[in-house]
């Protein structure tokens, strides 16, 4: 399965921070549906992530009936990207 949305970047202070952008909900029913197949444990999905150029493996987290994809600090770096701003990800959920 592979996936493409536009979705701004945030950030989560927790007690470990990190960035993530919010999947839109059309496209996490599609992932909910595959979720059964793909999982290993807690409702993650293992996918490959890629912004721009620069690609990377991951696991989407569910959150609040929705996944969030996690964005690495590399990621962000190599792309010049910060909290705010508007990305386009291509997803692939690793079977």
């Amino acid at each position: 399965m592979d996936l493409e949305f536009t979705g701004e970047i945030w950030f989560w202070r927790g007690p470990a921070p990190w960035y993530f952008v919010t999947v839109p909900t059309a496209e996490c029913g599609e992932l909910e549906a595959a979720s059964r197949a793909v999982t290993y444990g807690w409702g993650m999905i293992p996918v490959t992530a890629r912004i721009g150029a620069t690609r990377w493996t991951t696991s989407l987290f569910p959150k609040d009936g929705r996944y969030i994809v996690p964005v690495k600090a590399a990621v962000r770096q190599a792309e010049g990207l910060d909290a705010g701003d508007i990305v386009t990800v291509r997803l692939t959920v690793d079977v």
